[in-house]
């Protein structure tokens, strides 16, 4: 999602609030939750799921096995479900023709450097790079030169865009910053 005016645009950058995250941290929850109810139940000798009658799984080895692998999912289902609250890797880019600076925000992990912020002046931008990869991944990824700090990637690693997609937006952005694209 974008928002241009005449001298500013602003693209937010969803982070891990997508939709197949939440999917993911949901299935991991509910069967490592299973995994631990059907280890307990064995430990037990008690059913708490019915699929799973107690007296078939024997608590040593088979439930202690599966006690291990719900509490290990659990605490990736955590882990994925903290993310997605934080909203970790969320943010926006902010170009700004009016007072010349362009800004990268983005959330990172709580603690001391939690906000991520790269501000740079446009005079300093070279080029809008385009790095294109063939072969059996081929992909187009889409940067942005800076003197005196290399290169920074302007989409996700985990975007799908189409070829069209990326050339269009990245041709967009160089007219908008009035910039050359390079291919690579």
């Amino acid at each position: 999602m974008s928002w241009r005016s005449e001298h500013i645009w602003i693209e937010l950058i969803a982070g891990s609030r997508k939709i197949s995250n939440f999917g993911w941290a949901f299935i991991l929850f509910l069967g490592s939750f299973g995994f631990l109810l059907v280890g307990i139940s064995s430990y037990l000798g008690k059913s708490f799921i019915s699929l799973f009658p107690s007296q078939q799984i024997l608590f040593f080895p088979q439930g202690i096995v599966m006690s291990f692998y719900g509490i290990a999912g659990l605490f990736i289902s955590c882990y994925l479900w903290c993310t997605i609250l934080w909203n970790v890797g969320g943010g926006y880019d902010r170009f700004d023709r009016e007072e010349g600076i362009v800004c990268f925000f983005r959330w990172g992990f709580p603690g001391k450097n939690r906000r991520i912020l790269l501000r740079f002046l446009m005079k300093d931008i070279q080029s809008i790079r385009i790095e294109v990869k063939e072969g059996i991944y081929a992909r187009r990824i889409p940067y942005m030169e800076i003197r005196g700090r290399g290169t920074v990637p302007l989409t996700r690693t985990d975007e799908n865009l189409t070829p069209q997609e990326i050339e269009q937006k990245v041709a967009e952005l160089a007219y908008f910053l009035r910039v050359p694209i390079e291919v690579f």
